[in-house]
């Protein structure tokens, strides 16, 4: 089987109240032939995981809140066949028909990002909280790593093997930046495709639809990049 092949993907998409989008989700990547899909059940109080497993998705149960969390909580017990990680949402926001476009990328990358800032209307459908978050937090990387991103989304696919060597600590909004930090540290082959942003088909965004959930991303991104860039110098361990 071909390393490029979607079947040795695991996708890991943690979720909390997505009960009217994650069936929909689950299916559509399940007809994209991704080989296997784990939900994350972070906490929902409706019917997210019952609809999970109906639709095809294995689901764990990740009781305490924070998005690292969710995605550390998917990433245990991972099947031998797995080579590949795709995250991405359950809210049915993502692009998901770009994965089967990265196809072909898979043999020269390490880490596949979609950048949903590539066109003007991928960004007016950002919120003004994402749109200043990714500002921030690429902004922080260009001026402390070097290297210049484009977003910080939540779709992404990497490699098992190297997101294993990351050691991944963050457990909560700051583990998107994290990985994308640790990814340039490491040298790996990075690449940002374009990829489209659908309107939120359900529920409510746990980050830009609350003050708190604002509030909280904003300190994770910045508690998050001081931390690693506090080891960077040596000033932390």
């Amino acid at each position: 089987m071909s390393m490029s092949s979607l079947a040795r993907v695991m996708a890991i998409i943690p979720v909390r109240d997505e009960a009217a989008t994650i069936g929909a989700v689950v299916a559509r990547l399940r007809g994209l032939g991704v080989g296997a899909i784990r939900v994350v059940d972070n906490g929902s109080t409706d019917a997210s995981a019952a609809l999970a497993r109906a639709a095809g998705a294995e689901v764990v149960r990740e009781p305490r809140a924070g998005y690292g969390r969710a995605c550390w909580s998917g990433l245990q017990f991972l099947p031998d066949p797995v080579r590949w990680i795709l995250f991405c949402d359950g809210d049915g926001s993502d692009d998901l028909a770009a994965v089967a476009a990265w196809r072909p990328l898979m043999d020269g990358a390490d880490l596949i990002l979609g950048n949903r800032c590539a066109t003007a209307e991928g960004r007016a459908r950002l919120t003004p909280v994402q749109r200043f978050g990714n500002r921030l937090a690429t902004s922080l990387i260009r001026l402390g790593w070097g290297h210049a991103y484009a977003d910080l989304g939540p779709l992404r696919l990497i490699r098992r093997e190297a997101l294993e060597a990351m050691a991944m600590a963050d457990r909560g909004f700051g583990w998107t930046i994290e990985m994308q930090v640790k990814a340039v540290e490491a040298g790996l082959r990075i690449v940002e495709c374009d990829v489209q942003q659908h309107p939120r088909r359900g529920g409510r965004s746990k980050i830009s639809g609350t003050l708190r959930g604002s509030v909280g991303a904003g300190l994770g991104i910045l508690s998050t990049v001081g931390r690693l860039y506090g080891r960077r110098l040596g000033l932390l361990p």
